[in-house]
C-alpha cells in the first residue's frame, strides 16, 4: 500500500513543478490554487458519503470505494499544495496507534 502512495506523491510532486495545465489535471488544478482544490475535496466528500448511504442500501459498495479514491486522491493534491505528502498522514496515524479515540480527540489542543 505504501508503494502506492509514494509513486503517487512522486508523480503529484512531478505534474505540480511541470505547469502544464494543459495536458495535467493536477497541473490544472494546482494552477487554479488552493480554493479550487478545496472545492474539489468538498466535492469529493460529498459524492463519498452519498455513495456510501447508497452502498448501504444496495449492499454494493463498489461505488462508494470509487467515490473515495476520488476523495483520497483530491486531499493528496490539496497536501501537496501545502508542500506535504502522504507519509505525513501515515506518520499521524502511526501516532495515533495505542491511543483511544477519546484520548486523541482530548489531547488536541483548542
Amino acid at each position: 500500500m505504501s508503494d502506492v502512495l509514494t509513486q503517487l506523491d512522486q508523480i503529484l510532486e512531478r505534474r505540480k513543478q511541470s505547469n502544464d495545465g494543459e495536458s495535467s489535471y493536477v497541473a490544472s488544478l494546482h494552477q487554479k490554487g488552493l480554493n479550487k482544490i478545496l472545492e474539489k475535496v468538498g466535492e469529493e466528500s460529498v459524492e463519498a458519503i452519498i455513495a456510501a448511504k447508497d452502498a448501504k442500501a444496495s449492499k454494493d459498495n463498489s461505488e462508494v470505494i470509487y467515490e473515495t479514491a476520488d476523495l483520497w486522491f483530491h486531499s493528496l493534491v490539496m497536501l501537496s499544495h501545502l508542500g506535504e505528502d502522504s507519509s505525513a498522514v501515515i506518520n499521524e496515524l502511526a501516532r495515533r496507534f495505542d491511543m483511544s479515540g477519546l484520548e486523541e480527540k482530548a489531547s488536541r489542543t483548542k
